[in-house]
């Protein structure tokens, strides 16, 4: 017998302003299907009525689609309310949800309701547990019972938790835990004002961007202060910025980059007994040396990063580095975007070994 909320809606998720010309292409392929753009007024959105099986309609559109950013098909329609949307979805979860499989519930609401999204997750996920004897898990969950509100209509699907893209999953490792222990040591960019100052705030954005756990700025000698003054300003400007911005888009607390200034060779020499890279295109191939950077990682250690500016960092210096690198065979990259490039490199060469090993104590 059919359940009185059963549905026949595929919901079609798009960049904003894209809607239209996705939707063209969805009614190509069920010339019959009822094709609505922007449902209750919600631009990115495409609320389709297929002619055929929505099933099969779906899967046409995520293979012909690309401006279809997430195809859901929704097994079963609610009134958007908190109660009613956990009762259909406690009927329809036991079909889909096994007793020893993990699930999690994902809400996105539009419109003006007296209740959040998190209170459909948590009312929706009692009923659902209770129904089927599964056990949360919000991180990977093996399904995903997905809720969609469009003002006054509520969409229920359930899909496979591999079907979620996210940034952070199984077997990924949180690389800013690796450049919280990198201290950069940046030759300050010098000459005329307004380069100092654009060159300080692409520094600054870069290793605020890494969430590094230290730049230190290391001019050689006597230099110009305006000069100087004009590149830290430039520096501060450029973290701040990146810094208000992650505050506002990560879900997880910011490291803001602190900023300490120290004659290159005193550094150098004050930090003997800690690890020193430099890099310079006289180095050894940086995609050679993954041991010995694993090596000087393990001694848990901070480890100083040196890179030059207008001039490379000086040769003398070499001697005292534990490593010398050359992330570009060939090309000489330019001051701002040295560090950068540095820090990609070393993340795409250590990932796999420290996911391997966060892994393992996870185990243990």
């Amino acid at each position: 017998m059919q359940s009185s909320h059963e549905c026949n809606y595929v919901l079609v998720k798009t960049p904003l302003n894209v809607e239209t010309v996705a939707a063209s292409y969805i009614q190509e392929l069920d010339p019959e299907a009822e094709v609505e753009v922007s449902p209750r007024g919600f631009k990115g959105l495409i609320l389709v009525k297929p002619s055929k099986d929505k099933y099969e309609l779906a899967r046409e559109i995520e293979r012909s689609v690309p401006e279809a950013e997430k195809v859901i098909t929704a097994e079963a329609c609610s009134k958007a309310d908190p109660e009613e949307i956990a009762k259909v979805a406690a009927e329809l979860a036991p079909k889909h949800i096994a007793s020893h499989e993990s699930f999690a519930v994902r809400t996105v609401r539009r419109g003006r309701h007296s209740f959040r999204s998190i209170d459909v997750n948590v009312v929706v996920g009692d009923y659902v547990r209770r129904a089927t004897g599964a056990f949360v898990n919000l991180s990977e969950p093996d399904k995903v019972v997905q809720v969609e509100i469009i003002g006054d209509l509520a969409l229920i699907a359930i899909i496979p938790g591999k079907k979620i893209w996210k940034k952070m999953r199984k077997g990924k490792y949180p690389l800013y835990k690796l450049f919280r222990r990198l201290s950069i040591v940046q030759m300050p960019y010098l000459g005329p004002l307004d380069a100092c100052k654009t060159m300080g705030v692409r520094i600054g954005r870069e290793v605020q961007n890494f969430e590094v756990g230290e730049l230190v700025i290391a001019p050689i000698g006597l230099v110009d202060a305006l000069q100087l003054k004009t590149f830290l300003d430039g520096v501060f400007e450029g973290i701040e910025s990146r810094y208000e911005i992650q505050k506002r888009s990560y879900g997880r607390s910011v490291w803001r980059v602190p900023v300490n200034v120290q004659d290159l060779y005193q550094l150098v020499r004050s930090r003997m007994n800690e690890a020193i890279i430099v890099f310079e295109p006289e180095g050894e191939p940086a995609s050679r040396m993954k041991r010995e950077l694993l090596e000087l990682l393990r001694k848990g250690r901070r480890v100083n990063l040196l890179f030059g500016s207008r001039e490379g960092i000086p040769e003398g210096v070499y001697r005292f580095a534990d490593l010398v690198l050359d992330i570009a065979p060939g090309i000489t990259l330019s001051t701002e975007y040295a560090a950068a490039a540095a820090l990609s490199v070393l993340g795409m060469l250590l990932h796999d070994d420290l996911a391997k090993e966060l892994a393992q104590d996870e185990d243990e």
